[in-house]
């Protein structure tokens, strides 16, 4: 698919870290699978992955965990 950042390159398969914040808690899930923009990099994470890649996080903000760091399971 054509990115919807640059409006240049297309996306492709492969791995990507994602980082997230809520409050004091920074969440990064390195490795996760994602739809990556051969130009710059921007990724894109389909329903399923995105809804895990949450729920960690959440888990993570509920622990009151200051940083947390995870590789993404499947």
């Amino acid at each position: 698919m054509k990115c919807m950042i640059c409006k240049q390159g297309e996306t492709m398969p492969g791995l990507a870290t994602v980082t997230l914040e809520r409050g004091p808690t920074v969440v990064i899930v390195r490795e996760v699978p994602a739809e990556v923009c051969r130009n710059c990099g921007e990724y894109y994470l389909d329903e399923a992955v995105a809804t895990k890649v949450y729920r960690e996080a959440e888990a993570a903000a509920a622990r009151h965990a200051e940083v947390e760091i995870l590789r993404y399971a499947a």
